[in-house]
């Protein structure tokens, strides 16, 4: 990862060195490729000065616990966009396990179980199923796109349909008839939204427990992309793929690979969103991609493939989730947010492509 200090320094002897035409294009140039955090940066101040609430402890907690969420499956996408490609059966992937570790850790005493004849399962053992599952339809759309060289595009919207429809099918199972899956078991719940951190501090921080399993997956994720030699190789496939051929890269197993841990990411989304949703239907799930995806491009990982850092995903999930909770501070309505969450899409991909040109 760049050292933002070192790189803040080479721009500033950069800027001295120009003359004044080249200082104007310099200055016109950054405000551009940096004009989505420009809008965001006043966005929150101009929220701050409605409802100086959006800066409060609660407020605070509340955007990093959202932002825990959603990362681990930004992450996922995260790399699949390296490679030039993207992930529409994220969501749906989300929803299928998501109702599957519902199921399999509903109370023993719960009205309506799914599973009626069912015991005690160990949360390890639906953690694994669920990693298992999203780590299947992964490899998956990995064997089409690396195999039959199809566009990511096409292969995880035939998916993502089909994850959606057997995700239908496992709610009208058993008798349940499409019904929520709820009464879920106060162990499964305790271990994703209870908070260790608040009886360490006597009750002053409550943050959730899926908060730290976050920091642990960015933790290995990072690892993954920085410091193995399979990060490098999804790199050089993002960048290259025939040049990483031609170096002795295995194209075919590093795209399948690259598709499966993002599906791994979804497998764990899913088995934490179910706890923290705590009803699951099948819509659980809906639409999640778009959010990782805008993510993704608002964190600086270009669509032209081999650019993007952990960090930067990590910027670009934290800074989604501050204008959707400074959205609902201003009142705007949930049919609003769609179209600015659009706005946003395209406005980062615009910058990214721009960036792109410029470069060339």
């Amino acid at each position: 990862m760049n050292n933002p200090v070192k790189s803040l320094r080479q721009t500033s002897e950069r800027y001295k060195a120009m003359d004044g035409k080249d200082r104007r294009a310099f200055i016109v140039d950054t405000l551009l490729n940096n004009a989505i955090y420009i809008i965001l940066i006043v966005f929150v101040i101009f929220t701050y000065t409605r409802n100086s609430n959006i800066i409060s402890k609660s407020s605070i907690i509340n955007i990093i616990s959202l932002t825990a969420s959603s990362l681990p499956m930004a992450l996922g996408i995260g790399g699949c966009i390296v490679l030039t490609g993207t992930d529409l059966s994220a969501g749906r992937t989300v929803g299928l396990t998501a109702a599957i570790s519902a199921t399999l850790l509903q109370s023993l005493t719960t009205a309506n179980k799914f599973f009626t004849d069912l015991g005690e399962v160990p949360l390890l053992l639906v953690l694994l199923i669920a990693l298992l599952v999203g780590g299947l339809v992964g490899l998956v759309n990995g064997f089409f796109v690396a195999r039959f060289q199809l566009h990511p595009f096409i292969v995880t919207l035939a998916t993502q349909l089909i994850v959606y429809g057997i995700c239908l099918l496992y709610y009208m199972s058993h008798d349940n008839n499409g019904q929520s899956i709820s009464g879920l078991s106060d162990a499964y719940k305790n271990a994703i939204t209870g908070s260790v951190i608040s009886k360490l501090t006597g009750g002053a921080l409550v943050i959730p427990n899926y908060v730290i399993y976050a920091v642990i997956v960015l933790i290995v994720m990072w690892f993954i992309w920085n410091k193995t030699t399979f990060g490098k190789n999804m790199f050089a496939v993002g960048s290259n793929a025939e040049a990483a051929n031609v170096s002795g890269v295995n194209v075919f197993f590093t795209t399948l690979m690259v598709h499966t841990l993002a599906g791994i990411t979804y497998g764990y989304t899913g088995f934490i969103e179910a706890a923290r949703i705590g009803s699951n239907t099948a819509n659980t799930g809906l639409n999640y991609e778009c959010d990782a995806i805008a993510a993704c491009v608002i964190g600086g990982v270009s669509f032209v493939g081999g650019t993007g850092t952990i960090g930067g995903v990590v910027l670009g999930v934290f800074l989604l989730r501050i204008i959707f909770v400074g959205l609902n501070f201003l009142s705007v309505s949930g049919n609003m947010q769609y179209i600015i969450k659009g706005a946003i899409i395209l406005l980062a991909c615009s910058i990214d492509m721009r960036k792109y040109l410029t470069r060339k």
